[in-house]
Formats: C-alpha cells, sequence, structure tokens
C-alpha cells in the first residue's frame, strides 16, 4: 500500500513538473542596439509582452549593432534565436534567398497589417510574401546647431548654393561646418546618397543600387563633383574616418562642428551628450537640381523569425506584439522615432513632427544605399565613397573599380 502511494505521488511530482515546464517556454529574441533609448524601449517592451504572456519565458539578448552585422549570418545557419532584428528590403533578401528567413505572411494577413503597414509592405515583401515585421522608421537630414547658426546669422539653407554659403560662414568662424565618422561607412553613404537624390532624383537611386547604371554615368559622376566641393573645401571634420558615428557626436554637442547630416535616431544621443532641444534643430537636406522631385532616406527597421528557429508559434506572437498600435506608439515615442501603424499615435516632439512632414512630403522614400543595393555592391561601394572622402583625386579609379564590383554583383 505504502508503495503504491509512493508511486502515486512521484507520478504525480512528475507530471506536475511537466505541466510546469510547458508552461514556460522559451522565446530568445536578438536585438541590436546598445544605445541608451534604444535599448530602454526594447527592455520595455520585453517586459509588457512578458506580462501579458506570463507562460512565455523571455530570453532577450541585446549587442553592438556593428557586432550584429557581421554575426547574423553565422548565427543563423547554427544556433539561431528565435526573433532576430534586421533589416528590410535588400537588406533581407540574401537571408530570404538562402532560406533563413521564415515566411510570416500569415502574421499579416491574420492581424491587419497588410492594411495597417501598407506604407512599409512592399519593402517588406519578397516573392509576394512578407518576411518580417517593422517596428519603427525614421527621416535622415541635416540636424544643426541652431544656437550657433543664430549666433552667425545663418538661416536653414534650402538650396545648394545657401548650404555652401551657411557652410563658408561657420569655417570662417571657427566652426567646422558637417560633423561625420566614417569609421563603419554607411554615414559617408548617407551624404551620398542625399547628394545623389537631390541632384539625379529618386529613379536614379534605384536604378544605381538595382545594378542598372554604372558608377561611372555622367549622373553619377555629377553627384560626386558636388559632394567634391564640400570634401575639398574642408567642410568636413578632420579624422572621420577613425571615429564611429556616436565619437562625432561630441564635437557637435561642443560646438566644434555645427551640422550632421544623420537619422533621427541619432537625436537621443544628442540629449544625452548635454544639448537642449532649443540648441538643436533640423532642416531637409537641400534641393541642388531645380525641380527635382524632393525623395527622402527613411530607412524602416524590423524583426524576424529565423527559419531554424526552434519557438515560432510564440515568435509570431512576439512579431503581431510589435506592431501593435499602443506598442508602436510608445516604443516610437521612448526612441524618437516614427511608427509604421498607420493606427499608432505620433508623439508631441518637434524632431518627430518634422519628420512627419518631411516624409509625408516626398515623393518617394528610399532604404538607404546598404539596405537598397546588393550586399557586395554595398559593401564596395561604402568603402569606395570613404575613400573618396578621403583621396577626392581618386575618384576616376575608385568610379571603375565600383563598375567591376557592379557587373559581378549584379550578374
Amino acid at each position: 500500500m505504502f508503495s503504491k502511494i509512493k508511486i502515486g505521488i512521484t507520478s504525480l511530482f512528475l507530471l506536475v513538473m511537466a505541466s510546469s515546464l510547458a508552461l514556460a517556454a522559451d522565446l530568445v529574441i536578438t536585438f541590436d542596439d546598445m544605445n541608451p533609448g534604444p535599448k530602454a524601449a526594447f527592455e520595455n517592451a520585453v517586459a509588457k509582452f512578458q506580462k501579458e504572456n506570463p507562460s512565455i519565458n523571455v530570453i532577450a539578448n541585446n549587442g553592438d549593432r556593428e557586432a550584429h552585422k557581421a554575426a547574423i549570418r553565422n548565427f543563423l545557419t547554427a544556433d539561431a534565436p528565435d526573433i532576430t532584428s534586421w533589416y528590410p528590403g535588400n537588406r533581407m533578401r540574401p537571408f530570404v534567398k538562402a532560406g533563413l528567413f521564415e515566411d510570416v505572411s500569415d502574421v499579416w494577413e491574420k492581424n491587419g497589417f497588410n492594411e495597417d503597414l501598407a506604407a512599409i509592405r512592399p519593402t517588406m515583401t519578397i516573392g509576394g510574401k512578407q518576411w518580417g515585421v517593422p517596428y519603427s522608421y525614421y527621416q535622415w537630414g541635416v540636424y544643426y546647431r541652431k544656437d550657433i547658426f543664430e549666433k552667425l546669422g545663418i538661416g536653414e539653407p534650402g538650396t545648394w548654393a545657401e548650404f555652401l554659403a551657411a557652410c563658408e560662414t561657420l569655417k570662417s568662424n571657427g566652426v567646422t561646418p558637417i560633423t561625420i565618422g566614417t569609421r563603419y561607412l554607411w554615414t559617408a553613404a548617407g551624404v551620398f546618397d542625399y547628394i545623389n537624390l537631390r541632384t539625379n532624383g529618386y529613379d536614379v537611386h534605384n536604378q544605381l543600387t538595382a545594378g542598372k547604371i554604372k558608377y561611372t554615368d555622367p549622373r553619377i559622376r555629377k553627384t560626386f563633383e558636388y559632394w567634391a566641393e564640400l570634401v575639398n573645401n574642408d567642410y568636413f571634420l578632420e579624422n572621420h574616418a577613425t571615429m564611429s558615428w556616436q565619437d562625432a557626436v561630441a564635437p557637435f554637442a561642443s560646438g566644434e562642428a555645427a551640422m550632421y547630416v544623420m537619422g533621427n535616431f541619432s537625436v537621443d544621443a544628442y540629449k544625452n551628450a548635454g544639448l537642449t532641444y532649443d540648441q538643436i534643430d533640423y532642416f531637409p537636406f537641400p534641393e541642388i537640381t531645380p525641380g527635382i522631385p524632393r525623395a527622402e532616406e527613411a530607412p524602416a527597421d524590423a524583426f524576424f523569425i529565423p527559419t531554424n528557429a526552434k519557438n515560432k508559434s510564440d515568435a509570431k506572437k512576439w512579431l503581431a506584439f510589435v506592431a501593435r498600435p499602443d506598442v508602436q506608439t510608445e516604443w516610437n515615442k521612448a526612441i524618437g522615432q516614427l511608427p509604421i501603424n498607420s493606427k499608432a499615435t505620433v508623439t508631441d516632439d518637434k524632431f518627430i513632427k518634422q519628420g512627419f512632414e518631411t516624409l509625408n512630403g516626398a515623393s518617394g522614400l528610399a532604404q538607404f544605399y546598404d539596405r537598397d543595393a546588393v550586399p557586395e555592391m554595398a559593401a564596395a561601394g561604402m568603402e569606395g565613397m570613404q575613400e573618396f572622402m578621403m583621396k577626392p583625386e581618386r575618384l576616376d579609379k575608385i568610379l571603375k573599380r565600383l563598375d567591376k564590383v557592379q557587373a559581378k554583383a549584379y550578374k
């Protein structure tokens, strides 16, 4: 009799343990932004998701963005998380083609995202299927020290001539016109994209990143000639190739430099460096070719489910969660960016409102050079752009080299 009771208790204990384990499924999420604002927003979202889903045990891993870029292919093919942050457009294409990202069209259909996320749907779509869910996007443009501009009597430049005049006034008063850090290359691509968009327009940007026109094309060479006006006049910060974009915030905060061609995610860094909203402001990148419709850079950030994920069911719950209007409103308010869900609320912040107005009035939205171009071309192109900023006299060699890379990359 005793042995039967003992066996019964043991069986009950094992059953309870098994039930507890079943209720505590792990959901492993890998994120890629350690900057204070995005880090806090991600952690807050995880806490909210955990509270709404107590049976899911979230294991949240956050790391450096550049390290994430270097490691993603390895962990997708080896020990993949259930969710990873990454980028739409051509940046996701290699992983989709390699079968490393899960088709999540059912998440879009089930949650009404085809309507609520319609603006970004084409960028998340390959082969008629959706491969991830975006949580934020943001405008690029020129952030500037309003207090320095006012002190020197400089107005917001709307044309290239006015922009050059502003740069010259700043330089003649001992202020570096434009801060930048090109150690990670993509910041140089942001400057290139804007000069190209303003010189040649949105269609030429897309043709170039699609491999349909050459880098030696006179239109692209013209872009570099305008860029050379900034480089040859020493309007950029010295030693930028040794600096990250965060490093380049310091001279902006100290007043050593007065403008930064950058995305809206950088506003949090300006505030953390001690600048107030009264000291900084924003204007869209100025017109170069009169009559060219104004297109803007508006990269999006998204989450994806790796094909090798172990908990795809709960991963889809996370995707549905991060695209909800309330979650996107709260998340983007914390990081100072724009929610993508059309039912979300845009926060009462001057930079968010400026970004909203800038993007709503744009003739087209580019994702960014290294997201719109295929990876091999993007890597070589950005290396060439940084080299041009250091050695502009090498332009012909750089453009011919990029043509060769393009012929191979788009074969």
